[in-house]
């Protein structure tokens, strides 16, 4: 497992912008792929984004073409930006890392390391 730090949320109306970004904190390690999640009020917790180590992305269906995710390898840092905000984006935002191979990108199973989690709010 590795320590995650995340910033960047706040409060944002519909149509802005906003990005988020996450850090490995602490002791350093591998790490293969990095994901956001979010979970909004009485929902459960569901895929946003996701790239791995080389760099392919992954995105949920009701943000493709709005989000973009992307890392930092030297500064071992994953952002999202996050464009054309809905007020249904509205959720904690779950900065996740796999510090080994394979494993679907989807599940939150897969992952092995999270951030504290930020809270986006979108007003409309």
């Amino acid at each position: 497992q590795v320590q995650l730090v995340e910033s960047g949320g706040g409060l944002v109306q519909a149509g802005g912008s906003l990005r988020l970004s996450c850090a490995q904190s602490g002791r350093t390690r591998s790490i293969y792929d990095m994901g956001w999640f979010r979970q909004a009020p009485g929902k459960e917790r569901e895929f946003v984004a996701a790239i791995r180590s080389a760099g392919s992305t992954y995105y949920a269906d009701s943000v493709k073409g709005r989000y973009t995710i992307s890392r930092d390898n030297a500064k071992i840092t994953v952002y999202l930006q996050m464009n054309s905000v809905k007020p249904e984006d509205t959720a904690v935002y779950y900065c996740a890392a796999r510090t080994y191979g394979g494993g679907s990108v989807y599940s939150d199973g897969s992952y092995d390391s999270w951030g504290q989690g930020t809270q986006v709010t979108v007003s409309s």
